[in-house]
């Protein structure tokens, strides 16, 4: 299989608050990312999605990660593959999703 990645991907297990509109509800679960970049992030939720939906995702780099203060990055994206997975005795799901655009948001005027 090709890679068509054309960002650098970071293999970085980040919390993750993913919400997506479904027939006119919006469905949130809390999860995790297993890599990210500007142009993709793969996680792993506990919800089932379809494929080609509309997604946010809320993702926090800690202080740990950045070197200074902790950033918080909203996500607008579209889910481009989902996958059943078995981790730990649980079942997951694993979402490749595409970014479309990301802000990032300065911790004092966050709104949840």
């Amino acid at each position: 299989m090709m890679d068509r990645r054309t960002t650098r991907r970071y293999d970085l297990s980040l919390p993750v608050m993913f919400r997506v509109a479904a027939g006119g509800q919006t469905c949130s679960s809390n999860g995790k990312t297993r890599d990210i970049s500007t142009g993709g992030v793969y996680l792993i939720i506990n919800k089932d999605v379809n494929a080609s939906a509309a997604v946010n995702l809320d993702v926090t780099f800690p202080c740990e990660v950045t070197g200074g203060a902790e950033v918080f990055v909203r996500i607008v994206g579209k889910v481009a593959r989902v996958e059943k997975l078995a981790e730990e005795g649980h079942q997951h799901v694993g979402v490749a999703a595409v970014v479309i655009s990301y802000e990032i948001v300065r911790n004092d005027s966050r709104v949840s």
